[in-house]
C-alpha cells in the first residue's frame, strides 16, 4: 500500500488480509476469546445470503394476514383453516416467522405475535410498503442487468408514472390512484418526525409540493390551526387529494392546486415550502429546477424544508444507500443525496442559509432547512 495511506486505511488492509485468510478463520473459531467475534461474522454473512428468504417469510405472513389474526393467540388448527395451508406447511411458515421475530409460540402451545410482528401490526404504512415490495423484488431478480440498464422497463417505473413522463400533467387520476394511496399510507410514518424537527409556529402560508393525498398537511393542520395550507401536485394526484381532504373534513383548511413544476410556476408568496420525500425522486437537473421553482415561490424571509432519507450517515446507510440506492434505480429516477450534495444544489438555486436539522429517527428521515439569498 502507498506511503500516503491513512492509519485507518492501513488498519483496514491488515484486517481484510486476516479475515480473508482461511487459516485465521479456523484459528478464530477455535480460540475461546475470538470465537464470539467469529460467530458474529458468520451470522452476518449468513444473513446477507438468507435476507431474501427472511423477506419472503415476511411477505407470506402479510399476505396471509397473520399479523392481524395473531393479535389474539391462535392454535395451529385454527390458523391452518384460516390460511388454507396444510398442517405441515403452516408449521414450516410459523417456525420461519418465529426465527425472524415476527411470531412466537406461547406457553400454552398457541401462536401469538413476536415483538417485531406486534410493532409491524400497529404500522399500516409499513404494511402497505411491504405489500408493495413484490414489484421491487421482481425488478431486482437480476441486479447486474438492472445496474447495466438492461431488461427493459421495470415494474416500479410503470408504477411511479411521473418518474418517466416528460409532462406529468398528462397522467390521469386513475393512473395515479395506487401510488397516491401508497404514498399516503407510508407518509404517515414521517409526519410526526418532521414536525418534531421543525416547529412551524409563526408560519402563515405553507405550501407542500408533491403532497400526494395530503397526509403531511393533515398532520400540520392538527398541530397548527392558523396557517393557510396549500397542496401542489400533478393534476391526477390533485384530484385524488381533493377527495381525501374532503373525506377528512379539511377542505376549508387545505387548498389544492394542480400543475407540474417543470412546466408551471408554484403558488407564490409562501413563507414555508415543504418537500417531503420529493427531491430524492429526481435526477440532478430536475431537482435543481424544483429548488429554483421553490425559490421563486417563497416570500421574503421564507424558508424551504426538505425531509427525506439522506446518504452520508453510517446509521442511515442501509436505508439511503442500499435500499433507496436500488429502489430509485429500479424506479428510473433520482438518488439519495448527502446533506452536502443537497446544500450544493440549494446554493445553485439561490439559497444562502442551509441548516441541517436533527430528527429523532434519522434512519427513516433527515431534514434540511434553507433560506434564500436576499
Amino acid at each position: 500500500m502507498g506511503g500516503d495511506a491513512s492509519l485507518r486505511d492501513r488498519w483496514r488492509a491488515w484486517r481484510n488480509r486476516r479475515l480473508s485468510d482461511p487459516d485465521f478463520q479456523k484459528k478464530a473459531i477455535a480460540n475461546p476469546l475470538l470465537r464470539p467475534f467469529a460467530k458474529i461474522g458468520v451470522r452476518r454473512s449468513f444473513d446477507l445470503v438468507a435476507g431474501f428468504v427472511y423477506s419472503q417469510t415476511l411477505a407470506a405472513v402479510i399476505e396471509l394476514d397473520l399479523l392481524q389474526r395473531l393479535k389474539s393467540p391462535q392454535d395451529e388448527a385454527a390458523l391452518a383453516e384460516a390460511t388454507g395451508l396444510d398442517a405441515a406447511a403452516l408449521t414450516r411458515l410459523m417456525k420461519a416467522a418465529a426465527a425472524v421475530g415476527l411470531v412466537e409460540r406461547f406457553d400454552d402451545g398457541r401462536w401469538g405475535l413476536g415483538a417485531d410482528g406486534a410493532a409491524l401490526a400497529g404500522s399500516p404504512g409499513a404494511l402497505a410498503m411491504i405489500r408493495h415490495h413484490g414489484a421491487f423484488y421482481r425488478d431486482l431478480a437480476d441486479p447486474v442487468a438492472l445496474l447495466r440498464g438492461e431488461g427493459g422497463e421495470t415494474e416500479l417505473a410503470r408504477f411511479w408514472r411521473y418518474a418517466r413522463e416528460a409532462d406529468g400533467r398528462a397522467i390521469k387520476a386513475e393512473e395515479v390512484a395506487d401510488y397516491s394511496r401508497l404514498m399516503a399510507e407510508s407518509q404517515s410514518l414521517l409526519a410526526d418526525e418532521i414536525l418534531a424537527a421543525y416547529p412551524m409556529e409563526g408560519c402563515k402560508r405553507i405550501l407542500d409540493v408533491g403532497g400526494g393525498g395530503g397526509v403531511f398537511l393533515t398532520a400540520v393542520a392538527a398541530r397548527h390551526p392558523a396557517p393557510e395550507l396549500t397542496l401542489f401536485d400533478l393534476p391526477g394526484v390533485a384530484d385524488y387529494a381533493r377527495g381525501e381532504i374532503e373525506r377528512r373534513g379539511l377542505s376549508k383548511r387545505i387548498a389544492v392546486e394542480a400543475g407540474d413544476f417543470m412546466h408551471d410556476p408554484l403558488p407564490a408568496g409562501r413563507d414555508l415550502i415543504t418537500l417531503v420525500r420529493i427531491l430524492h425522486d429526481h435526477d440532478d437537473d430536475k431537482a435543481l429546477a424544483l429548488l429554483k421553482a421553490c425559490r421563486a415561490a417563497l416570500a421574503d424571509g421564507g424558508a424551504l424544508l426538505i425531509a427525506e432519507p439522506m446518504s452520508g450517515r453510517r446509521d442511515a446507510a442501509r436505508v439511503a444507500d442500499a435500499y433507496f440506492g436500488f429502489y430509485l434505480l429500479a424506479m428510473g429516477s433520482g438518488r439519495a443525496r448527502t446533506p452536502d450534495e443537497i446544500s450544493a444544489l440549494l446554493e445553485q438555486a439561490g439559497f444562502r442559509i442551509v441548516t441541517p436539522l436533527t430528527t429523532r429517527n434519522p434512519l427513516m428521515v433527515q431534514a434540511i432547512a434553507a433560506r434564500p439569498r436576499a
